[in-house]
């Protein structure tokens, strides 16, 4: 009989993805293709006293991006009963998928065929009664699974089973000032993950040596499991024209004019020393940045925006969009000349990933777990240094055999992160809890 694996939902309910998102989906998904079954638990706004049929238009509804409007009255005593009930824990509602909703704008956000649960406001509840008690909330569920794996770190717990909690990197403390984290209360809860999880799940061997470093974990209660991606194969079949065609119709763009940057843009991406080494190239090349504006962007984006008020013909060369849904994201990535991602820290680097799978040329960081997930398949560059990331971009744009190279050694090296490798490394760790 096939094991029940619960996950959350916490970032598969964002308007807008992330990788967090991304990893949880994928997880999912693979779990599934092991004929496992999944549930997925969301903290949608949703009271459990809500008839069925209603708490299946609220949870899609939440998704869409609509929030529930309390009185000030009415959230003042919700907040007043919290700490009489957050001890006892709370138990998990099944959400009804009868169908009755039209739910296919959101089937790129939802890992297929799992039963999905909610709790009633759970991450925020969560995070208060951390704040106030420095322990972790218990949830249950109706029947528990086998295994609660949390995608991301946060400080809940299902009671009776084994709890995994995936630590996908230690940003917050390793470069503390390029994120708006608590760093206090991220490493005590990092900490309560360690010790009062059954095991803890990683994405590379250097977030895996981080762990072990700042916290003393045992190696034996830590998996790398890496990560896989559902890009080639899902996205990309189209033909190379049709996707060339599709990029010059919306935005604009000849197949292989542009570099390509995605992903926030935040300190932790460096896109400022990006964008201050492309302009010091003077090449021919565009450099196309699709990103939301994140925690300290105006700094990130200070040189772009200063100089297209005196210069207004940059906007010519540098493109910014805000986000890209994923069917066209994916056709951005095979009609550039390559994905550029200088990142100054990363705990896996998807972007990289996604670009080689697809048989884009790359170019990324020393620093991380880039080079680790790269290999020899990318230019690599100091992140810190504007001029070495201008010489790698100068390298990309007038070396086409270069490029080639990279293309064939971007696929091969993709294959190492294939779906097979991450099902066995998932099952694998799944049976040290059982």
């Amino acid at each position: 009989m096939g094991r029940v694996v619960a996950i959350d939902g916490h970032n598969l309910a964002l308007q807008h993805g992330t990788g967090v998102a991304t990893y949880a989906r994928n997880l999912a998904n693979s779990i599934q293709d092991m004929r496992w079954k999944t549930w997925t638990l969301y903290g949608a706004p949703i009271s459990p006293r809500t008839p069925e049929l209603l708490r299946e238009i609220a949870f899609f509804d939440f998704l869409g991006g609509a929030s529930r409007r309390r009185s000030k009255l009415s959230q003042t005593l919700a907040w007043a009963k919290e700490p009489f009930i957050a001890p006892m824990g709370y138990q998990a509602v099944g959400i009804p998928l009868t169908g009755s909703v039209e739910t296919r704008r959101f089937a790129g956000r939802l890992p297929r065929e799992s039963e999905v649960f909610n709790i009633d406001d759970l991450f925020h509840i969560a995070r208060r009664y951390f704040q106030r008690y420095k322990k972790f909330l218990e949830v249950r569920f109706p029947n528990p699974p086998d295994v609660m794996h949390w995608t991301y770190p946060m400080p809940i717990k299902a009671a009776g089973i084994p709890n995994i909690y995936t630590i996908h990197d230690l940003v917050p403390l390793r470069l503390p000032y390029t994120t708006l984290d608590n760093k206090r209360y991220y490493h005590r809860m990092i900490k309560g993950c360690i010790e009062g999880g059954d095991h803890i799940c990683t994405v590379s061997e250097k977030s895996k040596e981080d762990i072990i470093r700042l916290f003393g974990a045992s190696e034996s209660d830590i998996t790398n499991t890496y990560q896989a991606v559902e890009t080639a194969g899902t996205f990309d079949r189209k033909s190379q024209r049709e996707t060339e065609l599709e990029v010059e119709g919306i935005y604009g763009l000849a197949p292989r004019s542009y570099f390509l940057f995605f992903g926030a843009i935040e300190p932790k991406k460096n896109v400022g020393r990006l964008i201050e080494a492309f302009l010091s190239t003077r090449l021919d090349a565009k450099l196309v940045i699709v990103g939301s504006l994140a925690w300290k962007s105006d700094e990130e984006m200070k040189l772009v925006n200063g100089m297209l008020k005196q210069r207004p013909s940059l906007s010519k060369r540098i493109h910014i969009f805000d986000y890209a849904p994923r069917p066209f994201l994916v056709s951005l990535i095979r009609s550039a000349k390559a994905v550029v991602f200088p990142s100054l820290y990363e705990g896996f680097g998807l972007p990289i990933l996604e670009a080689m799978q697809l048989g884009t040329p790359t170019l990324c960081s020393t620093e991380g777990s880039l080079p680790e997930i790269a290999g020899s398949a990318s230019v690599r560059v100091d992140p810190y240094d504007v001029s070495a990331i201008a010489q790698g971009l100068r390298l990309l744009d007038q070396d086409a055999g270069l490029r080639e190279d990279l293309r064939i050694a971007g696929l091969e090296r993709a294959t190492t992160f294939g779906p097979g490798q991450y099902r066995e490394k998932l099952l694998d760790m799944y049976q040290k809890t059982f």
